[in-house]
Order: structure tokens, then C-alpha cells, then sequence
């Protein structure tokens, strides 16, 4: 079974300095149909204009993944680091006990857009983490986080793994679920035909009771698309 969450039908809140889509319900946005998908809990999509962000603020027990799209997010935590993300960049900032935070976008004239996607974890109160990487734009699936740190990938505190799907133009790929697992995909950049289910940016499918999705690009051009393998 597949459900469309379509990018038109998110929530969506315009601070000035923010506009954001709410995948699910978040902060003063409340649908009680979307209150998440599986351990997925939160997929926001910030476009933060020049010169403006995010005071520090507080987490705890989430697991938090940013992926920058445009620009470059200045990063500042309790923890002491103080980072660069640029645009192609992701960042796992695991909250455990509590952690504090600031991001920015540094930049006097361009837009910082990029996705902030929560995972609730499966262990809790434990040391705070961060991990920051490039994983490039191979074709296919890059894994992204895993439970296990597999294939150079961050290391994630729940069942759960993040791929990062690159399809070249007319071109396919299968993706076999296990038993009993969920699957989420969330729509980056083009069109993508999740079976018989076409997703564009910012569309998502939340796929469940299926032994396995064919992902299909018919466009000329390249796609990105964000996999959840979840519990």
C-alpha cells in the first residue's frame, strides 16, 4: 500500500526571515492524520534568507539530520562544535541528554535552503553526538545513516536507515523491503514513479505491506530522492 503526502498539502508557516513545509505536524501546525510515519517523525523543508536563522535552542532524545540543499548553514552546539555545512552536505546531531544549538545562514545575499528531518531513537539519555559528511551524488543508493555505521554511513540511534536515491534519466531501480518494515520516500529534485505512484519535489510516500517498490525515472534528467527504511 502507498500513500501520497503531496507537497501542496503541507503545512506551511511564513516567518519573514523563514518559510518552511511541514512534511508532519510540527510546532503550531497540527494534523492529527500526520503526526509521522513509523520512527520518522519530522521533515521540514527551510528556506532561511541571508543574514537570519535559528537561535540556540534545546533538544533531547531525537535524533536530528540536516541536509543542505542551497547555501551554507552555520553551525554552533553545546557539545563545542562549531561548523561549515555547504550545499551537497549532511549532518546527524544525535540530541541524547540534551543538546543546544544555533544555526544560521551566514551568507549577506544568498538563501539557505536545505531539509531537517527527526528520528525518534530507540535508546535514550545517553551522550550527545555529531557527525558531518559528503556523500557525493553516485548514481543509485548511498546510504546515509544505518544502525550499524555500515558502508561508511553515519551511525543512527534506532532501527532505521536513510538513503540517498540518484536516478540518471530512463532509468530504474528495485528496492526489496523486508517483512514487516515501512518504507518513506521523500521527493528532493524531479519527478520519480514510485510504482504506479508518480512523486514530484516535495511530494512523499509513505509505502507499507509491500515485499518491494520499483523506482522509476522517465525524465531526461537526473533525481534525487530521500529513502527512509524504517520499523
Amino acid at each position: 500500500m502507498i500513500n501520497l503526502r503531496r507537497s501542496n498539502e503541507r503545512g506551511s508557516v511564513d516567518l519573514g526571515w523563514l518559510q518552511t513545509k511541514h512534511t508532519f505536524s510540527f510546532a503550531n501546525y497540527y494534523d492529527p492524520e500526520q503526526i509521522g510515519f513509523s520512527a520518522l517523525r519530522v521533515i521540514n523543508d527551510d528556506l532561511v534568507h541571508p543574514g537570519s536563522g535559528f537561535d540556540t535552542h534545546g533538544h533531547k532524545d531525537m535524533e536530528i539530520i540536516s541536509v543542505v540543499l542551497e547555501g551554507t548553514i552555520a553551525h554552533k552546539d553545546s557539545e563545542g562544535n562549531v561548523e561549515q555545512l555547504p550545499a551537497g552536505e549532511f549532518q546527524l546531531m544525535s540530541a541524547g541528554k540534551g543538546i543546544f544549538h544555533s544555526e544560521f545562514n551566514p551568507s549577506k545575499t544568498e538563501n539557505l535552503k536545505l531539509l531537517q528531518i527527526w528520528i525518534e531513537p530507540n535508546t535514550f539519555g545517553g551522550k550527545p553526538g555529531y557527525q558531518q559528511k559528503h556523500f557525493g551524488k553516485k548514481f543509485g543508493i548511498t546510504t546515509i545513516a544505518s544502525p550499524d555505521g555500515r558502508e561508511n554511513s553515519f551511525t543512527i540511534k534506532q532501527d532505521a536507515s536513510l538513503h540517498q536515491l540518484v536516478l540518471e534519466a530512463n532509468s530504474e531501480l528495485k528496492f526489496d523491503i523486508e517483512p514487516g518494515r515501512k518504507l518513506y520516500v521523500h521527493q528532493v529534485e524531479g519527478s520519480l514513479k514510485v510504482n504506479d505512484v508518480t512523486l514530484s519535489q516535495g511530494d512523499g510516500a509513505k509505502v507499507s505491506n509491500e515485499p518491494s517498490v520499483l523506482l522509476a525515472n522517465h525524465s531526461d534528467k537526473q533525481i534525487v530522492a530521500l529513502v527512509f527504511d524504517l520499523p
